[in-house]
C-alpha cells in the first residue's frame, strides 16, 4: 500500500489557451489537483493500492473531489474532515509558444494549513503501508502543515515504511515565517525532513533552490542543461544525507511553452551509478522531443508515480527499466489535460519500449 499526504485543491483554468482577461466573466474549467494526490491517482490507475490523507471542509465541492479520487481507486477513508478551514484553490493560465504558463495560489486558511498533527489518525493511515510519498509543497503552505508533514515522516520511519520526497520548490508559497525569504525557509524546513528520506526526487533546479547544490554549466532560465552535471548533484545530496539510497532528477529543456525536451536521471547508491532515460540506439542520452504540449502541470508528479510504481514492481524494478518507465509516464502526461495522468501501464510500457510514433491504435 502506498500512502501520500498533502493538499488537494480545486484547479481553475480558462478553456483552451485563453487568458483570464479573455475568459472572465465567463465559463472556466474546474478540475482537481495537488502534487501528492496526483501521485496517488497515477499509482491507483496502474493497479496499485494507494491511500491519500489530507484535510478538507465537508461540503458538496469537497465531496465531489473525494468521489473523483475514489472513482480512480484511491483509498480516501483516512481523510480528515474539519469544520474550520476552506478548500484551497489554484488558478492556472496555460502558456503557448513564447508565453509561459502562470499559476496563482489561493490557499491561505485552507483546512490542511490549519490542521494540527494530532488531529490526524496517523496510526490508521499507516496501517498496511509500505511506502509514504511526500513533497516540499505542503510544508510550504503553513508552519502547521510543515510540522504535521514532519511528524508523519518520523512516524512512518518508526514503522519501517520507506519514504520518498519530491523537493518541489514553490517560491510563491514559502512565506509563513516573516523576515525569511522563501529559499532560506525551504532550506531550513526541508533539512529537518531529508534525514528520514530514502528516495529524493526533484527537477533540474530543485537541488539548487532547496539544498544550494548547483549543476555546473546549467542555465535553467535559458533552457540549457549540462546533463552530465546532475550525477554530481545526486552524489552531493547523498553525501549530505547518507540515509538517501536513490536520487531522481527530471531534466527539462524549455525551448518554448509548446516545445520541450524531456528526460531524467536516476542515481542508485547501491550500484554507485547513474542511469539516464531515454537513450538512443547507441545507448546515449536522447531526450523526448515534445512539440505539441497539451498541459505540463503535474508532469513531475507523473514522473514520481511512474518511478514508485516501477521500483515496486518485479517487471521494472531494475534501475534502468525504472527510469525508462518513469520518464515515459511523464512524457505522456504532457499530452493529457489537467493534473491527473490518465494513462495506463500498457501505454507507458509501449512508449518506454520505443513506440513513440503516436499512431492510431486499432
Amino acid at each position: 500500500m502506498f500512502l501520500a499526504f498533502g493538499e488537494i485543491m480545486a484547479r481553475i483554468a480558462p478553456p483552451h489557451h485563453l487568458r483570464w482577461q479573455q475568459t472572465l466573466p465567463g465559463g472556466v474549467e474546474v478540475t482537481w489537483g495537488g502534487g501528492e494526490a496526483n501521485v496517488c491517482a497515477s499509482l491507483a490507475m496502474y493497479g496499485n493500492q494507494s491511500r491519500y490523507v489530507t484535510a478538507l471542509p465537508r461540503h458538496p465541492i469537497s465531496e465531489s473531489l473525494v468521489a473523483t479520487l475514489r472513482g480512480l481507486g484511491v483509498d480516501t477513508g483516512q481523510i480528515l474532515w474539519r469544520e474550520q478551514g476552506r478548500l484551497g484553490l489554484y488558478f492556472v493560465e496555460k502558456g503557448a509558444n513564447q508565453r509561459g504558463s502562470t499559476v496563482i495560489y489561493d490557499r491561505e486558511n485552507s483546512a490542511v494549513s490549519l490542521a494540527a498533527a494530532e488531529e490526524y489518525d496517523f496510526d490508521r493511515a499507516l496501517d498496511g503501508v509500505h511506502w509514504l510519498h511526500i513533497t516540499g509543497i505542503s510544508p510550504a503552505i503553513s508552519e502547521q502543515a510543515c510540522e504535521t508533514n514532519l511528524t508523519l515522516v518520523k512516524r512512518a520511519k518508526q514503522a519501517g515504511v520507506r519514504v520518498s520526497c519530491d523537493l518541489n520548490f514553490r517560491k510563491k508559497l514559502w512565506k509563513w515565517r516573516p523576515g525569511i525569504e522563501p529559499r532560506e525557509l525551504a532550506r531550513q524546513s526541508m533539512a529537518d525532513v531529508l534525514p528520514f528520506i530514502d528516495l529524493v526526487i526533484g527537477n533540474e533546479e530543485d537541488a539548487a533552490d532547496v539544498l544550494d547544490i548547483q549543476a555546473e554549466g546549467t542555465n535553467v532560465a535559458h533552457g540549457q542543461l549540462n546533463v552530465a552535471a546532475y550525477e554530481d548533484v545526486a552524489r552531493k545530496i547523498v553525501s549530505r544525507f547518507p540515509n538517501v539510497s536513490r536520487v531522481a532528477i527530471t531534466l527539462r529543456e524549455s525551448i518554448s511553452a509548446d516545445h520541450n525536451n524531456w528526460g531524467a536521471m536516476l542515481f542508485d547508491v547501491a550500484q554507485n551509478s547513474a542511469f539516464l532515460s531515454p537513450l538512443d540506439a547507441s545507448g546515449s542520452y536522447c531526450p523526448y522531443e515534445m512539440r505539441d504540449i497539451i498541459d505540463r502541470v503535474g508532469a513531475g508528479d507523473s514522473f514520481a508515480a511512474g518511478l514508485l510504481h516501477a521500483l515496486n514492481s518485479e517487471q521494472y524494478s531494475d534501475a534502468q527499466a525504472a527510469i525508462h518507465f518513469a520518464v515515459a509516464a511523464s512524457c505522456l502526461k504532457h499530452s493529457v489535460q489537467g493534473d491527473f495522468n490518465y494513462v495506463t501501464e500498457a501505454e507507458v510500457a509501449s512508449l518506454a519500449s520505443g513506440n513513440a510514433t503516436g499512431r492510431v491504435q486499432r
